[in-house]
């Protein structure tokens, strides 16, 4: 009775082995953190499937790090939104029971075509828009304008005099004070012909207002 149950036991253990162990192979703890390959910036929630383990999937935390059980020489591929696909072989000769891993998968660039926004709805408006447009001056006509009467008048207002200018001026000041620093101008008070005239003129004004009377 003994050995049968010990046969019994044994054949448990066994099938519950072969069931934990396909095929006779050994599991061991996959562990590892997924980061940028660029960046080396964790990379969050990404999905592992075990290709050869029927499709089994597992998922990383947010912190980028995964744990889950597996077989030496399994094929896992990583996969996440913004990433290109990562495939990982596991090593099929680990000796131990753990195994870890730093997985490194690279952003996916995404070149969008660009798009010209316009503003006008419809044609309609385009036209209507464009034949109202103002069409700037050509070279000819800004020039026209610069050297046109007004233009150059509004110019003299405003805008500083150069040292040219100011040096013929100043030049034409200081020689017509030569020409005039012998010319003293006479006081009409000490004038004698102009006494004369005065009282000449208040003499006949005299007689004027006696003839009236």
């Amino acid at each position: 009775m003994k050995y049968i149950f010990a046969v019994v036991l044994i054949f448990f253990t066994g099938a519950l082995f072969a069931q934990q162990t396909p095929s006779g192979k050994k599991l061991i703890q996959f562990s590892g953190i997924i980061t940028d390959r660029d960046s080396g910036f964790v990379v969050p929630y990404v999905t592992i499937t075990n290709k050869t383990n029927q499709d089994q999937r597992y998922g990383a935390n947010y912190k980028g790090y995964f744990s889950f059980v597996a077989h030496p020489g399994d094929t896992l591929i990583y996969n996440a939104i913004g990433y290109t696909d990562k495939v990982v072989l596991i090593p099929p000769d680990i000796k131990d029971s753990k195994y870890t891993a730093m997985v490194k998968m690279k952003s996916e660039i995404i070149y969008l075509p660009a798009v010209r926004v316009y503003p006008w709805a419809t044609v309609e408006e385009f036209t209507k828009d464009f034949l109202a447009m103002k069409v700037a001056d050509d070279d000819m006509e800004i020039a026209r304008k610069n050297m046109s009467s007004h233009s150059i008048n509004g110019k003299i207002q405003y805008l500083p005099r150069d040292a040219g200018e100011i040096s013929s001026t100043n030049f034409r000041i200081d020689q017509e004070r030569a020409l005039n620093k012998n010319m003293v101008q006479s006081n009409p008070l000490l004038n004698p012909f102009a006494w004369g005239k005065l009282m000449q003129q208040i003499f006949s004004g005299d007689k004027s207002r006696q003839n009236n009377n």
